[in-house]
């Protein structure tokens, strides 16, 4: 995720951000519900095997609370002694969840400086989840002025930026990215509590050449008025949720069948995405399959051939993780990664990795696995 600055607009913060990666009203949901419908026998006459979504292909701005106050690391603290103390050193690890403090349960960053602002000099005890462990430690606070304490921890407890829907199904659950949300300081897969996504606008884009990937700038305008649904699901393969401004995201319904990994072949392809103001499907070629991989978001490696997207990006460019990949008139994956000596090519998931997750999905608080 690139930061790239903070605009204010009236009242409404505006802020850029941008992952690798990406107006109908509502009362018109019956014909939704009508085409909804029309998909489910579709699919059911086509194959039992297969499912039936919607094509996606869309930016949107991404906001994402995580589950409890995440450790980032921890730091040497002068104290009034004028001597240098790390008191948390030993105590919490890189990728913890803070969630209580002194057994007060805690949501957030400003929860936990209330709670710091009470010390008054005895131990603390910090309630972690480590892993799928909780435990409490004690911590002594370092006393760094007078009746002012620290412990020496950096923590985030939310993170934003910029992705690509992939698909929406016939219960409104979406897919994106392709890939997890971790932490830009750790590398570490973010465990979310909450998240919603958001309108946003593509302002430029950077083109990428061997050793540099280019980039998709955008402006996410974060207030409710913007709000297009809501995430519950940080997984390797991608996050997921629910949309609730379905006709205003998806102008163009455009139902697809999904593909099995069988049915995916080295050869010809198009990524959907959205370049210059427009979304367009544009040439690629599928040059591997590995339904063995290890990692849940390589399975495909691609290049792209198209001389459009070639002289507009030079090919992958961060911002298009989730771009939908379309083999023989199905849905065969989306894109995650972009190889930083050739831009050119990337890697891509299976979509049946993503509708897997998407069918274990809850419209409720969920922690990434």
């Amino acid at each position: 995720m690139v930061v790239s600055r903070k605009i204010r607009a009236g009242r409404a913060l505006l802020m850029l951000f941008l992952f690798l990666s990406g107006v109908v009203v509502w009362d018109q949901i019956q014909t939704w519900q009508e085409e909804k419908t029309l998909w489910q026998t579709e699919a059911s006459t086509s194959s039992a095997d297969n499912d039936t979504v919607l094509l996606g292909g869309m930016p949107v701005g991404i906001y994402m609370e995580t589950d409890g106050v995440m450790v980032l690391n921890t730091e040497k603290i002068e104290g009034i002694d004028g001597i240098e103390h790390d008191p948390a050193a030993e105590a919490v690890q890189t990728g913890d969840y803070i969630t209580a403090v002194n057994h007060h349960e805690i949501s957030g960053k400003a929860d936990l400086l209330e709670a710091v602002d009470e010390i008054d000099g005895s131990d603390v005890v910090l309630t972690l989840r480590r892993g799928e462990n909780t435990m409490d430690i004690e911590i002594r606070p370092v006393e760094y002025e007078p009746g002012s304490y620290r412990l020496g921890i950096w923590v985030r407890d939310n993170v934003q930026g910029l992705g690509t829907i992939t698909f929406l199904t016939g219960q409104s659950r979406f897919g994106a990215l392709g890939h997890g949300i971790s932490d830009t300081d750790t590398n570490m897969l973010m465990a979310i509590d909450s998240g919603r996504v958001y309108r946003t606008s593509i302002q430029d884009i950077t083109k990428g050449y061997s050793g540099s990937p280019g980039t998709m700038e955008g402006i996410i305008v974060y207030n409710n008025y913007n709000v297009l649904g809501t995430i519950d699901k940080n997984t390797e393969a991608g996050i997921y949720g629910t949309i609730d401004k379905i006709d205003e995201l998806f102008q163009e319904q455009i139902p697809i069948e999904t593909a099995s990994k069988e049915e995916i072949e080295i050869g010809d392809a198009v990524i959907r995405c959205y370049i210059d103001n427009e979304i367009k499907e544009y040439d690629i070629q599928v040059t591997d399959i590995d339904t063995s991989s290890s990692e849940i978001n390589k399975g495909l490696v691609i290049q792209v051939t198209d001389p459009e997207l070639l002289e507009k990006t030079g090919g992958i460019i961060q911002g298009m993780s989730g771009s939908p990949i379309i083999q023989n008139g199905k849905l065969i994956g989306a894109v995650t990664h972009v190889f930083v000596q050739d831009s050119t090519k990337g890697y891509g998931i299976f979509i049946e990795n993503m509708m897997n997750q998407v069918e274990t999905s809850e419209p409720s608080k969920i922690m990434s696995n």
